[in-house]
C-alpha cells in the first residue's frame, strides 16, 4: 500500500466505492481500505431509483444493467386494511431500480472503483488513526489475513465509509446518538421456489404489515427470495423467550402474514435465519476538519422504505464533491463542511420523518409496535415537518432534472457525436443557483465540472 495519499477512504461498500470512484475520476489520488474480501454477504437488497443518476455519474450504471439483477419496477404494500402499489417503471421500459444480491452488487461497485484508478486494498483494517489537533492525518493499518503485515499511510482527507462500525463516530468522536424510536429487530432468511406476488409491478418488493411489525419479500435474480420480519425489540425479546428460539419466532411470525404464507407455499428455506438490530442513529456531526462520514458510518435508518443504499451513495456523491471543492477549487473548507453536514442531515431527517409518518398511517394503532415508531413532539418540532415535506417534493423534482441533464451529458461522454455540450442550454438550471436555495452559499454541480459551486459568484 502507498505510504501517503490525497484521500483515504475507509470501507468498500456502496458509500466507499462510490466516493472513491468519483474522486478518482476527478484526478485525485485515492486509496481505499476494506476489512473484508469481496464478494462478502450483506443485507439490504432493495435499491431505489434515486441511485441511477449517481451510478450514471460514476460510470457504473451500464455495468449494473448488464449484470442481470432482478429489475425492480416498484413496490407493493399490504399495510393495515389497505393495499396499494408504487410504480417506478413499466415492464417494457428500461429499469430504474433493481433487487440485488449485495455480495455481487458491492463487488461490482468496488471493482469499478479500482478500474477508475482507486488503489483498493481488501483484507485491510484500520487499527487506529493519528490526529493533528482535531484533524486526522494518518492511519495505521494491519492485514486481516496476516497480522505481521502492517503499515502507516498519511492522507490529506479522510472519508469514513466504515458502515455501522463507525471508525470515527464510535472510536474517536463518541458522537453517535440513537433515536428513542425505531428500536426494532429484523430476522430474515432466503427461500427458493417462492411464488411470485400475484399483484403489483414486476419484481416489486412486497411490504406486508402484521399486528406487531411487518414483512418484506424481495425476489432476487439467483432464484432466491429474501423474506424478513421486523418487530420491536421488546416484542422480539418476549416472543423469543416464550417460543424458545429465534428460528421458531421467525416461522411463527410468518403464519401471521397471509401474503407471506401464500408466497411461501411449496417453498424451501435455503439459509439459516439471520438477525440484526435496526436501531436508528445519527452522529452529532457528519463532517469535521479534513474528514467526512458517509453512509452508515454517519447515520442509519429503519429499513421500511429501503433507503440504505440511497443514503450511502447520495452522501458519497456529496462527500466526493466536497473534497473536490476544497482540493481542486479552493473553496473554504469550513463552508464545505457546513454544506455537507446540512445537506446530508436534511436528507436523513426527511427520510426519518417519512418513515415515522408511514408507520403512523397504519390503522391498527392499538398495537404497541406502530404507536412506538413515531417521532416525539420535540423531534418533530426540531425537524420542521412542513419544511421537510416541502423539501421531499423539491428533492424529487431535482432528481428528475438531474437525471435528464446527466443523461445528455453521459451520452456525449460515451462518444455519441450527435449530442454536443450545447445540447444542454443551461445545465446548472437543474440546481439552485441563488443564496436562498444554496447551503453556505454552495450548491452541487454535476456539469460541466463535478463539485460545488458558489451561488454568489454565479449571480455576479
Amino acid at each position: 500500500m502507498r505510504q501517503s495519499t490525497t484521500v483515504l477512504v475507509i470501507g468498500g461498500g456502496p458509500a466507499g466505492a462510490t466516493a472513491a470512484g468519483l474522486l478518482s475520476k476527478e484526478g485525485l489520488e485515492v486509496t481505499l481500505v476494506e476489512r473484508d474480501h469481496f464478494p462478502r454477504y450483506h443485507i439490504g437488497e432493495s435499491i431505489l431509483p434515486s441511485c441511477q443518476p449517481i451510478f450514471e455519474l460514476l460510470g457504473a450504471w451500464e455495468k449494473v444493467l448488464e449484470h442481470g439483477f432482478q429489475p425492480k419496477n416498484g413496490a407493493y404494500f399490504f399495510w393495515g386494511p389497505e393495499e396499494w402499489e408504487v410504480v417506478f417503471s413499466q415492464e417494457d421500459e428500461p429499469p430504474k431500480a433493481f433487487q440485488v444480491v449485495r455480495a455481487e452488487f458491492d463487488k461490482l461497485l468496488l471493482d469499478h472503483a479500482a478500474s477508475l484508478g482507486v488503489d483498493v486494498n481488501q483484507g485491510t483494517t484500520v487499527r487506529d488513526l493519528e490526529f493533528d489537533g482535531d484533524r486526522p492525518v494518518a492511519a495505521n493499518w494491519v492485514s486481516t489475513d496476516d497480522p505481521s503485515r502492517s503499515g502507516r499511510i498519511e492522507f490529506d482527507y479522510l472519508i469514513d465509509a466504515s458502515g455501522r462500525a463507525g471508525v470515527l463516530a464510535n472510536r474517536y468522536l463518541k458522537n453517535r446518538e440513537f433515536h428513542s424510536i425505531f428500536r426494532n429487530v429484523a430476522t430474515w432468511s432466503y427461500w427458493k421456489d417462492v411464488q411470485s406476488l400475484d399483484r403489483g409491478p414486476g419484481g416489486a418488493i412486497g411490504v406486508f404489515s402484521v399486528p406487531d411489525g411487518w414483512f418484506w419479500a424481495i425476489p432476487l435474480h439467483d432464484g432466491t427470495t429474501s423474506i424478513g420480519y421486523v418487530t420491536s425489540r421488546d416484542n422480539f425479546n418476549k416472543r423469543r423467550n416464550d417460543i424458545g428460539s429465534i428460528d421458531a419466532l421467525y416461522h411463527e411470525a410468518i403464519k401471521e402474514s397471509e401474503p407471506t404464507t401464500k408466497m411461501l407455499t411449496g417453498a424451501t428455506q435455503v439459509a439459516d435465519v439471520k438477525v440484526e438490530q435496526d436501531y436508528s442513529y445519527a452522529a452529532e456531526s457528519f463532517a469535521g476538519p479534513g474528514y467526512f462520514m458517509s453512509g452508515d458510518a454517519a447515520c442509519f435508518l429503519d429499513p421500511l422504505l429501503s433507503t440504505g443504499v440511497h443514503l450511502a451513495t447520495y452522501s458519497a456523491m456529496l462527500a466526493a464533491a466536497s473534497v473536490v471543492a476544497i482540493e481542486r477549487d479552493g473553496i473554504d473548507e469550513e463552508r464545505v463542511r457546513q454544506f455537507y453536514g446540512t445537506v446530508y442531515r436534511d436528507s436523513y431527517q426527511r427520510m426519518l420523518l417519512l418513515v415515522s409518518t408511514f408507520y403512523q398511517s397504519y390503522r391498527g394503532k392499538e398495537h404497541h409496535f406502530y404507536t412506538a415508531q413515531r417521532l416525539s413532539r420535540a423531534e418533530r418540532d426540531n425537524m420542521n415537518p412542513q419544511a421537510a415535506f416541502d423539501k421531499i417534493i423539491q428533492g424529487l423534482e431535482d432528481l428528475e432534472r438531474a437525471q435528464e441533464v446527466h443523461r445528455q451529458v453521459a451520452t456525449y461522454w460515451h462518444g455519441n457525436e450527435t449530442v454536443k455540450l450545447g445540447a444542454v442550454e443551461d445545465p446548472d438550471s437543474a440546481f439552485p443557483v441563488n443564496e436562498s436555495d444554496a447551503v453556505a452559499g454552495l450548491y452541487l454541480s454535476l456539469f460541466p465540472k463535478f463539485g460545488l459551486r458558489d451561488a454568489t459568484s454565479v449571480q455576479s
